[in-house]
């Protein structure tokens, strides 16, 4: 995420655990990154698609996977598919 803000990891650090206020211009440069809008971020409109009370963490890091490089995204969906399979076994 950092890399792709322009920033360095220990900023985006202090975003994420508030000690640092999000400023306009990072706001839209968020909402471009993870394909949302402004209002949707802040938490002033629900998010386009959800239907409501679904796990936000999982949503977040599902938003997070999309952003790894592909190679890392596939090596996440085979663990996934081979997790999910022996538990429709089981």
């Amino acid at each position: 995420m950092a890399k792709l803000l322009g920033v360095s990891q220990p900023i985006v650090s202090d975003y994420e655990r508030g000690e640092l206020r999000l400023h306009g211009e990072l706001i839209v440069r968020l909402a471009e990154i993870l394909g949302c809008s402004a209002d949707e971020l802040l938490g002033l409109r629900e998010r386009k698609g959800t239907t409501g009370g679904g796990n936000r963490r999982m949503l977040r890091l599902l938003q997070q996977i999309e952003l790894l490089p592909k190679r890392d995204q596939e090596a996440l969906l085979r663990t996934i598919d081979a997790f999910l399979s022996k538990t429709r076994t089981a």
